[in-house]
């Protein structure tokens, strides 16, 4: 049996296909990125496990993550959003996912990506940390500082130091991880 980061809870399929195939992996698609940004703003206050239990469930609700329809969101759809029981239905999460999409589309357009704006933080480097439960860093505290600046919401240091390490930019699978790589 393969060795995983002791917070994969092996019971749960869509965790260990999460853990194996995605966490930590280097991301530089922005259509992945701003799903992943999206899904961890919605973690606030719960657990990975649970809003990954309902990633398809937003995947459906949310248009496949299409930002340009997601941009266009109005108060009808967020009413249909609130009433979907297949996702965390939390009204501020659902208005900031919207003005956070909007936010993101000025990020692409100012760095031509929003990969060539995350990624710039580390010169386009990974960064290696040991999985100790740290939930934040200087540099996530400079990103979500950042982010909150231009105006996006549910984005603090925990949650983007949390996508950081969704994205690969911060590589922290354990060292005696089957992902783990020197």
């Amino acid at each position: 049996m393969k060795k995983r980061c002791f917070w994969v809870n092996l019971k749960n399929p869509l965790y260990v296909k999460y853990h194996d195939e995605e966490w930590s992996k280097e991301t530089h698609d922005d259509k992945k990125l701003f799903e992943l940004l999206i899904l961890e703003s919605f973690q606030a206050g719960l657990s990975w496990e649970c809003v990954l239990n309902k990633r398809e469930n937003f995947k459906l609700a949310y248009d496949d993550f299409d930002i340009e329809k997601i941009v266009k969101y109005d108060k009808n759809k967020i009413n249909e959003l609130m009433q979907n029981k297949g996702l965390i239905r939390h009204k501020l999460k659902i208005e900031a996912s919207i003005n956070n999409s909007i936010i993101f589309k000025q990020i692409q357009k100012e760095f031509k990506s929003f990969n060539n704006y995350i990624w710039n933080f580390t010169d386009f480097k990974i960064i290696k940390e040991s999985c100790d439960l740290k939930t934040s860093s200087e540099l996530s505290d400079k990103i979500s500082k950042d982010l909150k600046k231009r105006g996006m919401k549910f984005v603090g240091t925990t949650i983007i130091y949390s996508y950081l390490q969704a994205i690969g930019i911060i590589n922290a699978h354990t060292k005696d991880c089957f992902c783990f790589k020197d």
